[in-house]
C-alpha cells in the first residue's frame, strides 16, 4: 500500500502519518516511512530518538554526485537523469529501535521555482519517489508539505491514495481543495481527507459540509494528549487511544477497498 499525506501546516498532518505507519507496523506488515517535509518531524514523532541526526537523502552530495554525475550546488554541465536509486532504502533507511518492520527515512526539501529545478538533487529524489512507489514492496507513508512536489505523473496512478489531512477552519480546507487541484494536474485521482482536531458534532457537520467532491474516510477527535506528548518530546501515538483507535479504522478502509 502506497499513501502520501499532505495537508496544511499545523493541522496534525505528522501525527496522523505516524500513527498510521505504527498500526501497519503492529499489523506485522513492513513499512517505510518517508519524510518529504523541509520541516522533517517525522522522526521524534514516530518515536524515535530525538537527537538523532538522519541525513537527508537531498544532503548526501557525494552520494548525488555518484549516481548523476554532478555535484549539488554547482551550475552548467549535464548529468544523468536516471541514476540508479535501488539500493538507497537498504542503506539510507533508518529502522526504528522498537517497532519492528518500521523503516524512516528522509528525503530533503525539492528546490522550486520557475517550472522546477532540475538540479542534481531533485533529480535523485524523484528517482529515488518513482522507485519506492512503483517497486517497493513495503507498505509506504509518504508525509509531505502542502503540495505533492516529490510525486509525478510516473508515479500518479500507482499512489493507492493521496490523503489530505484537515482541520475545522476555512484555511485548512482550502488548502485540500489546492492540493487536490496539484494532484489532478497529474492525473492522481484518488484524494481522500481525514478531519483531525474534532472537538464537536458542529466540527463533523462543518467538515462534511465543506468537502464536497472529497470523501473523508475518518474523524481525529481532539485530544489534549497529543498536545502534552508534543510538548514532553514523546510520541502521541502512546498518549492517545483516540488517536490510535480512529486510525486503526481508517486503515481498515483504505485496505479494504484496495482489496
Amino acid at each position: 500500500m502506497k499513501l502520501a499525506v499532505s495537508g496544511k501546516g499545523g493541522v496534525g498532518k505528522t501525527t496522523v502519518a505516524a500513527a498510521m505507519a505504527v498500526e501497519l507496523a503492529s499489523r506485522g506488515r513492513k513499512v517505510l516511512t518517508i519524510d518529504a517535509d523541509p520541516a522533517a518531524s517525522l522522526a521524534p514523532t514516530l518515536g524515535m530518538d530525538a537527537g538523532l541526526r538522519i541525513t537527508p537523502i537531498s544532503e548526501m552530495h557525494d552520494l548525488i554526485e555518484e549516481r548523476t554525475g554532478a555535484r549539488p550546488g554547482t551550475s552548467g554541465g549535464m548529468f544523468r537523469m536516471n541514476p540508479r536509486v535501488d539500493d538507497i532504502p537498504d542503506t539510507c533507511a533508518v529502522p526504528h529501535p522498537e517497532i519492528s518492520g518500521l523503516r524512516l527515512m528522509v528525503m530533503g526539501a525539492v528546490k522550486k521555482g520557475g517550472g522546477g529545478c532540475a538540479c542534481p538533487e531533485n533529480v535523485m529524489l524523484r528517482a529515488l519517489v518513482q522507485h519506492l512507489i512503483l517497486f517497493g514492496d513495503e507498505d509506504l507513508i509518504m508525509d509531505m508539505e502542502a503540495g505533492i512536489e516529490h510525486l509525478g505523473r510516473a508515479t500518479a496512478g500507482a499512489v493507492d491514495r493521496l490523503l489530505v489531512v484537515v482541520e475545522p477552519g476555512r484555511r485548512s480546507i482550502e488548502t485540500a481543495f489546492r492540493i487536490r487541484e496539484l494532484a489532478t494536474d497529474i492525473g492522481l485521482v484518488k484524494v481522500a481527507a481525514i478531519a483531525n482536531k474534532i472537538r464537536s458534532e458542529e466540527d463533523r457537520q462543518f467538515i462534511q459540509s465543506s468537502m464536497e467532491g472529497i470523501p473523508v474516510l475518518g474523524y481525529v477527535p481532539y485530544d489534549d494528549a497529543v498536545l502534552r506528548a508534543d510538548m514532553q518530546g514523546t510520541p502521541p501515538f502512546h498518549a492517545s487511544p483516540a488517536l490510535c483507535e480512529e486510525v486503526a479504522g481508517i486503515t481498515d478502509r483504505i485496505m479494504s477497498e484496495n482489496g
